[in-house]
């Protein structure tokens, strides 16, 4: 690894206040897509590799807490301050429906399938909508001991995952009893809780702690304590061989999985960092900050040997001009379209 070689992340503006959850989609024939939660309350979608906004979700009357994108990208859901979870067309921006709540939204998830969404939040309660009825009442399921800090979906949607704001712990419930089967234990509550991509880990973030899980076996892999509070935590998604993680010290760090050993610490932030989440190739990092900035960090030099995927300028190969085609519905003037395909 090259010495005192400071990296340059790509800054992303646009949101107004503290950026609080991010979410990377999978890649899809149309490259792959990044949607920030802000207490602005303005999701935001932008292209992934590049960091270039697309289209902002207007709608919520409240500070949105929490945003994801189904497998494919099409569809973008998000959790609000204003006791609604919003569904939104990922290639319009339009709204396509609104969940009411009778408390504070603090998270959201598509399932796997994407025919179900999830969403969690201060009334205690986790909630299932089926997106091909979207009219019909939500399941419930038993009620949470606390209230709901991160969901998840797990094992081919069978299992979700559920943390709370106010007590330590991460929760494991059986889709079809509705009960919980599992609790993961942890001292301080757990601010964040990924699976990983190959479904073989949870990795949480408690405290000043962050844990990697057995998401079959349930078991303690590892746990590593950090040098300050840690509110978020991401797996490098190809190799497993590298983890990133933010918090208060306004630092994102980047550790090594096997020996918790620091590998790089970016800083440039002005505000505590929110939230951290590796692209879905593994070739960069997203940071979410109280400076309402987000920054995106490139993992390697461009010239390292597991970059295969990249041309003359190090970048991955997707094609800019299908993302063009992904954006044309938020309306980008033509001529800007044509010299990025040019």
């Amino acid at each position: 690894m090259e010495k005192k070689k400071v990296a340059v992340p790509l800054v992303c503006h646009g949101h107004s206040r503290p950026v609080v959850d991010l979410f990377y989609s999978p890649v899809t024939p149309d490259g792959y897509f990044l949607i920030s939660a802000s207490k602005d309350g303005n999701p935001m979608l932008r292209n992934g590799e590049t960091g270039d906004w697309i289209g902002t979700f207007q709608g919520h009357k409240g500070a949105v807490w929490s945003c994801c994108l189904d497998t494919n990208a099409l569809r973008a859901a998000s959790g609000s301050a204003d006791f609604s979870a919003k569904v939104w067309d990922a290639l319009t921006g339009d709204e396509l429906h609104s969940f009411e709540h009778k408390h504070i939204v603090r998270a959201c998830a598509f399932s796997e399938d994407t025919h179900l969404l999830l969403t969690g939040g201060v009334e205690k309660i986790l909630r299932v909508y089926d997106m091909n009825r979207p009219d019909a009442a939500p399941r419930e399921l038993d009620k949470a001991p606390g209230n709901v800090r991160t969901v998840a979906w797990l094992h081919s949607d069978q299992t979700i995952l559920s943390s709370c704001s106010d007590m330590g712990g991460v929760r494991l419930w059986d889709v079809r009893t509705g009960k919980i089967v599992q609790t993961l234990e942890t001292k301080a509550p757990v601010t964040s809780a990924e699976v990983s991509q190959d479904s073989r880990f949870i990795t949480t973030a408690d405290g000043s702690s962050v844990k990697f899980w057995d998401a079959n076996h349930f078991g303690l892999v590892k746990s590593y304590d950090m040098p300050c509070t840690v509110e978020s935590a991401s797996l490098e998604p190809k190799s497993g061989s590298k983890f990133v993680v933010g918090g208060e010290d306004m630092w994102v760090h980047v550790f090594d999985f096997f020996t918790g050993e620091e590998i790089t610490c970016n800083k440039g932030h002005h505000g505590p960092v929110h939230c951290v989440r590796f692209a879905p190739g593994g070739e960069s990092y997203a940071s979410g900050s109280e400076d309402g900035t987000i920054r995106i960090w490139q993992l390697s030099p461009p010239n390292a040997d597991d970059n295969e995927a990249v041309n003359s300028n190090g970048k991955p190969t997707v094609g800019v001009n299908e993302v063009a085609r992904k954006i044309e519905g938020f309306h980008i003037p033509k001529e800007e379209q044509q010299q990025t395909e040019g």
